[in-house]
């Protein structure tokens, strides 16, 4: 999968700046930096250099710094080109390296490369987009973890122990008439079951990092005129929602980005649920229970005044049997209520009052309870894992579940033995040690150009 084409991209976002990157990769760049730079830079270190076009001619002036293989990013040669950031003069120069021989980097080929080379592990390649997507500060430092290796150690450490308890019993597999029973006198079922209870911790703290990498998607449905939109601006701390006393003001949906407890949350303000001839509404509508499929949270908003309508349990059919459900009953400022939650099994209800704020804070905490998040295990131990991460340690632990009955009753070991390599190899994927191309070429394939 290693190619010996030179790549070239911008590495700085489109548009003008006050610095525009040229990042460019390959093997043996010693002729295209002459080319452009009239000399060959000192490795590693800053140089103010004229870029040059093919007839000698200035296009710009600039820093440019030169990491030889091995000793780089991608583990091959690379040349950075640091100029001004306008279109103009960066797509300039973007063209003369292009005539030289480079061709243009495809999404995430320069990390590819460097996944590729040895220089970092899947995981870390992962992170590295990770911290360019994060939208809050826990999120940037889990990912920053990430790349550091912390992730990969603890995955390591379990496939490491997996690798010893595998070469026990293929041990017994191998000599299956000695006398000492092998697995019973190295205490292998308290080995899996150590393996297994790490492994649950793992998994714990990666779907709390799932949670601050992708973040929730919460809908606000209810009747027209029930305090959708006024929660809105409440929970965004902005006015971004149009809230009037007539009813079906909300005709599209309208979603904000909010931070709860550096999770990032999705709220989004739909139009009312109600029957109705006007053409505009009723495409509104279509479009809430849309965003309804689409969400992870449902907050179900019901007018205190009247409690719960026929027409509130006409909403409630309507939603999905699965999708989790938080009831809330707005307006108690009206009814000169205090703010308190329901704590029905199964049934969690919060009373408040969109208008003064009293229960919001209730409201936020009990949807960070719904939705899973354990802030007593918040901080360094949380790992920003990615759905196919979740996927093989479930898989993993499938695998070790499977092969705990093996190794407690000692019979039909290559069974115990298979389940022990498939859960290696589920753990394995997510380093990269083993992954399929078309997987790498999914995951690369969403980065950036030029990184």
């Amino acid at each position: 999968m290693l190619s010996n084409d030179i790549i070239a991209a911008i590495a700085t976002p489109p548009g003008r700046g006050g610095i525009g990157v040229i990042r460019i990769s390959g093997r043996n760049l010693q002729s295209l930096a002459k080319a452009i730079l009239d000399s060959i830079p000192h490795p590693r270190n800053a140089h103010l250099s004229y870029f040059l076009d093919e007839n000698g001619h200035t296009i710009d002036q600039g820093i440019a710094i030169y990491y030889p293989s091995p000793h780089s990013y991608t583990g091959e040669d690379v040349l950075e080109l640091q100029g001004h950031g306008g279109p103009a003069v960066i797509n300039l120069l973007l063209s003369r390296c292009l005539q030289l021989g480079a061709r243009l980097a495809e999404p995430g080929e320069f990390t590819l490369r460097a996944f590729l080379n040895n220089k970092l592990d899947l995981v870390q390649a992962e992170s590295i987009g990770d911290l360019i997507d994060a939208t809050t500060a826990d999120a940037a430092r889990c990912a920053m973890r990430s790349l550091q290796g912390e992730f990969s150690a603890t995955i390591q450490t379990l496939v490491r122990a997996l690798i010893d308890l595998r070469m026990l019993v293929e041990a017994t597999l191998d000599f299956p008439e000695e006398e000492i029973d092998f697995l019973k006198s190295v205490h292998a079922a308290t080995r899996l079951q150590d393996i297994r209870g790490k492994l649950e911790r793992v998994l714990v703290s990666s779907r709390q990092g799932s949670l601050l990498q992708e973040g929730v998607k919460v809908v606000l449905v209810g009747q027209p005129n029930v305090g959708k939109s006024s929660l809105m601006n409440r929970l965004s701390g902005d006015e971004v929602a149009i809230v009037t006393e007539i009813p079906g003001t909300t005709r599209d949906t309208i979603q904000q980005l909010i931070q709860i407890e550096g999770i990032p949350v999705h709220i989004i303000d739909t139009a009312g649920l109600r029957e109705t001839t006007d053409i505009v509404e009723k495409s509104g509508i279509a479009r809430t229970h849309a965003a309804i499929k689409k969400a992870d949270l449902t907050l179900l908003l019901i007018d205190s005044r009247y409690g719960l309508t026929d027409a509130d349990q006409q909403i409630l059919q309507s939603l999905p049997a699965d999708l989790p459900l938080l009831t809330v009953f707005n307006k108690i400022d009206l009814l000169s209520e205090s703010a308190r939650i329901e704590k029905e099994p199964g049934k969690p209800i919060v009373h408040l009052s969109a208008k003064t704020g009293a229960g919001l804070e209730s409201l936020r905490m009990k949807m960070l309870e719904i939705i899973g998040w354990q802030s007593n295990i918040a901080g360094e131990g949380i790992f920003l894992a990615r759905q196919r991460h979740l996927q093989a340690l479930n898989k993993a632990k499938t695998h070790l579940d499977n092969a705990i009955p093996w190794v407690e009753n000692g019979r039909q070991l290559e069974l115990l033995a298979e389940e022990l390599r498939l859960a290696q190899t589920a753990l394995s994927s997510i380093t990269g040690e083993f992954t399929a191309d078309d997987l790498l070429g999914e995951i690369f394939s969403r980065f950036c150009i030029g990184k």
